[in-house]
């Protein structure tokens, strides 16, 4: 019985070394998560200069070797790291071809398999290649693989494209080897060009001899076979064939197909590969712009680099994942790969997920030279070819293009997707990078090629992304070639350090750009650009408090009609400022399935609620057709005042009285003694009994200095009114303390001229905040020009000290709040609670601290002396290029005009 089940086991084995498909053998592990150790030498920095051993793939500066640069090779230029490894080969491949398959390592790499030299040292980094190593290898003892990688590479033309560049300047093995183990007669690529109209195409590279045909099978990705298999024509190197009925990819419907290709003789299969493909035609029409399937696409977009703090360049396919579906959640269509191309793995998950690419050859500012560019871009060609999702080829960034190499991509690639310059207007394209609002005004105005910044929104600490492109994005819609934009970027680009006690660093102000952090935290930013680039779009201040159900909404999607989503409204009661909890409390709920409403139509949404609720706010949520969440609006339901008057009232607690002396004014009501400086006429702090709170210095006017001119106060039936005046008519205060009720803070002031913000402020010591609680929009911060994405709630957080793009601890403390209906301080010394009357009043909370890399203002925005203010205007944030007034209008400075009074009104309970 043992003898017959190992003659079973060796027949399957036989049959599957000597079947159809290529066999692979890896030789390093197969991401960041799954390595192997190889013996490894490092000629210079950090344990350089004695064996020792590595995980492969990785980045050597991440397993403690070697020298850290950003930029640019200043230190250890010279660094080589020196692997070897053993493997073995079974004697069932001797009559097979082998291939050794390096997926990348940079910068140049020599290979010795037993001694001898794979072939010529490959030059660049960030490209896969291969060597015929049939002739190397043995089969009755161990093989030994000997790999020198070198960072300077001898081609100076690839240091200057890709190591003086703005990103870390990384060495080693950092993407898998295997071995590839093939028949004699095998296919080595296809290159496929599956058009919209069923039209497909196939250039079938192979080595298939005499009576032998090539034939190729379609399928659905369930395995269903898809018309009949087709055969190469004699003397022919290009499979046709025409599909009807044909389900097309775009990033909304990824439809796939794979396509089986077979060399056959006699009926027997030599070989077989199998790959992956979509029907898609993307082409840029000159003054019209970028269609796909003909249908005419904005790109929602963002700019990424392959990095994972612990790792460097080293991925997973759990890392690319985890990218994909945050660009998907933000409602982002497309991804440029900044500046190199990724991970096969990324790219097989925009094609399944559904994202357009840029793929890109490297060159920062610096090109290749002719010879080895034409080298790169083959290998940059015939490794991607077959992704539906790439739609466009980067020649290079910013100067970076070699415009010898434009037209060699169609060489390689039967789609001949369009070449771009990114930065440059070229072959019909205008790809400028951070343009300010006055040049997409221009460009509007003169339009003649398609517009997409490659890079705009420099997302620099808290500015950009979000930050003004409510304003930009409208403004580019109007251009009548505009084909949409790419942020800058995805990610802080930050590494651990293992020299500097595994710190995160992210080289100063050059690499903290992200929406998200290094570990992909997310920032303010995040919920602002889902929401602008919602495809389910609705004008969020499109609600007033009659609202009778009805709401427009317009279908931005480009292939999606609106009848396969499906919205859920809620209508909630929000915890009041007593109770610990921050949890709505739901009233009512509904779902509502709109009737057909085409891409770029609008429709009205219908929303049945029971109109007598009592609720605080409106949700309504959005899904698309995988249930996954589109966008969130809400929406209040009660103004400021109506939710302040249910706590205005409280227990009365003796009768209201005053005490003065020269320097001061102390107002005792209901238990509690309020203390004034008659010199400023401001509170200067506050006893409820027990404790002193040092809550005071105000009210001020944000942004003035005032003179006082008369301290004035009364008493009158337990009720007593302080009323300090100042010289000029720009602030106007009147306190009012009435027995049984909350201190109540009525103002005034006028702004004649502009301003960054307006309202009135106090100071708390920042040493003594423990957290706040809130009611309003949260849970991040707003600046002017970044309103959108947070929602209505209670909202609680800690304090910190948050610095964006410095340290991750996420959502920041300190910085501006929108809608307040109430916060409470939580302190040292006893929490306190105070209530707006006023709608849209902005809180501020503490000044955020600027960053410690940052070279100007741009990304600082300016705040009042005081530290908690209640306001009616706030600041715009800039970019790392360009200061907030040059971003549009949300970006201005504030303007009052015609000597209009701004009045507000605060109830303050220290209770």
């Amino acid at each position: 019985m043992r003898n017959i089940l190992l003659l079973i086991f060796m027949l399957i084995l036989e049959y599957d070394v000597s079947g159809q498909e290529t066999i692979l053998q890896y030789l390093s592990g197969t991401d960041k998560d799954h390595t192997v150790k190889w013996d490894f030498m490092c000629t210079r920095g950090r344990n350089s200069g004695k064996w020792s051993d590595i995980q492969v793939p990785s980045n050597w500066e991440q397993q403690g070797f070697g020298t850290y640069n950003y930029y640019q090779d200043i230190q250890n230029p010279d660094e080589q790291g020196l692997y070897k490894y053993s493997f073995n080969l079974s004697e069932l491949y001797k009559e097979k071809k082998i291939f050794i398959v390096f997926c990348a390592s940079m910068t140049e790499t020599e290979v010795r398999i037993n001694g001898r030299s794979a072939g010529p040292i490959h030059q660049g980094g960030f490209y896969e290649f291969k060597y015929n190593i049939t002739d190397l290898v043995q089969f009755d003892k161990p093989n030994l693989l000997e790999v020198t990688v070198s960072k300077r590479s001898t081609n100076n033309s690839i240091n200057f494209a890709e190591r003086k560049a703005d990103f870390w300047m990384f060495g080693g093995i950092f993407r898998p080897v295997y071995l590839e183990i093939l028949p004699i007669h095998f296919i080595q690529r296809v290159a496929i060009n599956a058009q919209a109209n069923g039209d497909f195409n196939m250039q079938v590279f192979s080595n298939a001899g005499p009576g032998q045909l090539v034939e190729a099978q379609v399928y659905q990705l369930n395995g269903k076979s898809i018309d009949k298999p087709f055969v190469l024509s004699a003397g022919d190197s290009i499979l046709h064939h025409h599909f009807q009925g044909i389900q097309l990819w775009n990033p909304e419907q990824p439809n796939l197909y794979f396509v089986t290709v077979s060399i056959k003789e006699g009926g027997k299969i030599i070989h077989t590969i199998k790959q992956r493909f979509g029907f898609r035609t993307a082409e840029l029409r000159e003054q019209d712009g970028f269609y796909v399937n003909g249908t005419k696409i904005l790109f929602k977009g963002v700019c990424r680099h392959s990095e994972w703090p612990e790792t460097g360049r080293t991925l997973s396919k759990a890392v690319h994942l985890m990218d994909i579906k945050a660009m998907k959640d933000m409602n982002m269509n497309a991804v440029r790969m900044s500046h190199y191309p990724p991970d096969k793995e990324f790219l097989d998950l925009c094609d399944s997920i559904g994202l357009f690419v840029l793929d890109e050859l490297t060159g920062w500012q610096a090109a290749y030279d002719t010879i080895v560019g034409r080298r790169l871009v083959k290998e940059l060609v015939i490794r991607d070819v077959n992704h539906p999702s790439i739609v466009l080829w980067d020649n290079g960034n910013e100067g970076g293009w070699n415009r010898a190499l434009d037209n060699d991509y169609a060489l390689y690639d039967p789609q001949k997707r369009h070449v771009i310059h990114p930065w440059e207007r070229f072959n019909g394209t205008n790809t400028k990078h951070y343009p300010d609002f006055k040049y997409i005004q221009k460009e509007i105005a003169n339009a003649k090629e398609v517009f997409f910044p490659t890079e705009f929104m420099h997302g620099l600490f808290d500015g950009g992304q979000g930050a003004a492109l409510d304003d930009f994005w409208k403004e580019m819609m109007k251009h009548p070639h505009a084909a949409g934009g790419f942020l800058w970027s995805f990610h802080d680009e930050g590494i651990i350090r293992g020299d500097r006690h595994d710190s995160i660093d992210v080289a100063g102000n050059q690499a903290p750009d992200g929406i998200v952090g290094p570990h992909r935290e997310k920032e303010g930013s995040y919920n602002t650009v889902k929401e602008i680039w919602s495809p389910v779009y609705i004008e969020s201040n499109s609600m007033n408090r009659r609202f009778d159900g009805r709401l427009e909404i317009e279908n931005r999607y480009f292939f999606t009609n609106l009848d396969s989503c499906k919205f859920e409204w809620k209508l909630f009661v929000f915890p009041k400022t007593g109770e610990q909890s921050t949890k709505p409390k739901l009233l009512q709920k509904g779902f509502v399935q709109l009737p057909g409403i085409a891409p770029g139509e609008k429709g009205l949404l219908n929303i049945p609620f029971i109109a007598d609720h009592n609720a605080d706010a409106l949700y309504l949520i959005a899904y698309d057709a995988k249930a996954d969440t589109i966008c969130t609006w809400s929406w209040a339901l009660k103004s400021p005042e109506a939710i302040s008057k249910a706590s205005v009232a409280v227990a009365e607690s003796g009768i209201t009285t005053t005490k003065e002396n020269k320097q001061s004014l102390t107002v005792t009501s209901d238990g509690i003694s309020y203390y004034f400086d008659k010199k400023t006429g401001f509170l200067e702090h506050v006893f409820n009994g027990e404790k002193n709170i040092s809550f005071g210095e105000g009210p001020a006017l944000a942004g003035s200095s005032l003179t006082l001119n008369i301290f004035k106060h009364s008493l009158q039936m337990n009720t007593c009114i302080v009323e300090p005046t100042y010289f000029g008519d720009s602030l106007r205060v009147k306190w009012i303390f009435q027995k049984g009720k909350l201190p109540r803070l009525e103002y005034s002031y006028r702004i004649k001229d502009t301003s960054d913000f307006q309202g009135i402020t106090f100071n708390y010591p920042e040493n003594k905040i423990n957290g706040i609680k809130w009611m309003g929009r949260g849970p991040y911060r707003v600046w002017k020009n970044r309103l959108k994405g947070q929602q209505l709630g209670v909202w609680e957080k800690p304090y910190n000290n948050t610095i964006t793009g410095e340290n991750w601890n996420y959502p920041e403390f300190k910085g501006w709040y929108s809608e307040l209906y109430w916060m409470r301080l939580e302190n040292k010394e006893a929490d306190f609670t105070i209530y707006s009357k006023q709608e849209n009043t902005f809180l501020e909370m503490l000044k955020p601290e600027k960053p410690g890399a940052a070279s100007n203002n741009n990304t600082s925005p300016p705040f009042p002396e005081g530290n908690i203010g209640f306001m009616h205007a706030i600041s715009a944030i800039g970019t790392k290029f360009q200061k907030a007034e040059l971003m549009g209008p949300q970006s201005a400075k504030n303007i009052r005009q015609n000597n209009l009074l701004l009045t507000g009104g605060l109830y303050f309970d220290f209770r």
